[in-house]
């Protein structure tokens, strides 16, 4: 029996396997992947099942077979009948990259459902976009939602709170468990870990197994230290617009690496670009995107940023799990922090006013968004027209 916290994303990926297309768990490493698919493996109705892991060498020359009906002989002494439906699930499928081939041929030739999971989407994008057309789809996993934190923490959360108005009574109960998701992040490790150094130490540990181990498998890049100084760099930056050209004086980067690194580190989920809200191109300028790190614990673990900063890299790894995500920039300076799917207006304040709700009404009636929420940290005394952060889930 897998011990198992729920994900939000589990019924999804549950329902796939009822289809024949191969399942793809990709994301940054450590966010759970190899637990959904042992659950998957679990959940599976039948025992004509078998799990395959990759860092394991007897699996890595078993299919590294050059006769494909070898590998079939060989998984059915361990008992696999492929004249019925099968499960394969392959884990850390980025370790054998000719494994691409052997899946594809499996897949074509036999009754079998393939579940992968890879540690990152650029090198899983790259790999399987063209041999496996067709044949999969790709799931990205991400670090803890505030909700999942919760489940974690087997702290009870309701959905029916999700989206409402502040309500001081749940701020007080939760209010503490919020400032830690701020704090560390939502690495599965680092919320259940007890001790402030362990969240610390384990942070970073991924961040650091991640340029040295990971980025070396997907990328050709000699020094790692460049990669490091720039997205150190670019934590400064969080939540504001990117300018390329100091990135890349302040970095000794040329330009063009600048991009291509950043095209990386988005890639494999680090950072995200988020770009400008387009639809009244006379009253708005084009900008340049604006940065952000997928997880507080990276960003707090790269460099110290206001807590403002903090609480607004929070609410965008919020908000990234309901959809597509832009800011507004009017010439004057007047912004809206995001737009959700182009049809919600949101500012995130600390402490919220009347006046911000005020200028964010305006701003968003100027675009032609009516529906609108003001996000804060904290209660004020004297506005309470605003949501709780905790409270987006």
């Amino acid at each position: 029996m897998v011990y198992y916290k729920e994900r939000l994303i589990y019924s999804e990926l549950k329902d796939h396997l009822s289809k024949k297309y191969i399942t793809v768990i990709t994301g940054l490493r450590r966010t759970g992947k190899t637990t959904l698919l042992k659950k998957l493996l679990e959940d599976f109705k039948t025992n004509n099942k078998i799990y395959i892991d990759l860092e394991r060498i007897d699996n890595r020359e078993l299919f590294s077979e050059k006769n494909y009906e070898n590998i079939i002989t060989a998984l059915s002494t361990r008992g696999i009948n492929f004249t019925k439906k099968t499960l394969i699930a392959i884990d850390e499928v980025q370790l054998l990259p000719d494994i691409v081939s052997v899946i594809k041929y499996l897949y074509d030739n036999y009754p079998i459902k393939f579940v992968i999971t890879g540690s990152s989407t650029y090198y899983i994008k790259n790999l399987f976009s063209e041999s496996l057309a067709g044949r999969k789809k790709v799931f990205e996993l991400y670090t803890l939602n505030f909700r999942e934190f919760l489940t974690f923490k087997d702290i009870e959360y309701s959905d029916k709170q999700k989206w409402k108005k502040f309500i001081a009574a749940e701020y007080e109960r939760l209010k503490k468990y919020y400032d830690e998701f701020i704090r560390f992040g939502g690495f599965p490790e680092v919320v259940l870990s007890k001790s402030i150094s362990d969240k610390k130490d384990i942070v970073n540990d991924i961040l650091s197994s991640y340029l040295n181990i990971d980025i070396k498998n997907i990328a050709d890049i000699r020094d790692q230290k460049n990669l490091h100084n720039l997205l150190k760099m670019v934590a400064t930056r969080v939540c504001t617009r990117l300018d390329y050209s100091k990135l890349s004086s302040l970095t000794g980067i040329s330009r063009p690496s600048v991009y291509n690194y950043l095209d990386l580190l988005e890639n494999t989920f680090v950072i995200k670009r988020v770009p400008v809200f387009s639809k009244n191109r006379d009253r708005e300028i084009v900008k340049a995107p604006k940065i952000f790190i997928c997880d507080n614990g990276l960003l707090n673990q790269l460099v110290e940023v206001s807590s403002g900063i903090q609480f607004e890299n929070a609410v965008f790894n919020q908000l990234k799990f309901y959809g597509d995500l832009q800011y507004y920039s009017l010439k004057t300076g007047k912004e809206i922090d995001f737009i959700l799917n182009g049809n919600t207006a949101i500012e995130v304040k600390e402490r919220a006013t009347i006046q911000d709700k005020k200028q964010l009404e305006s701003l968003a009636k100027g675009i032609n968004i009516s529906k609108n929420f003001i996000i804060a940290r904290y209660p004020s005394p004297t506005f309470h027209d605003f949501m709780w952060g905790g409270d987006l889930g």
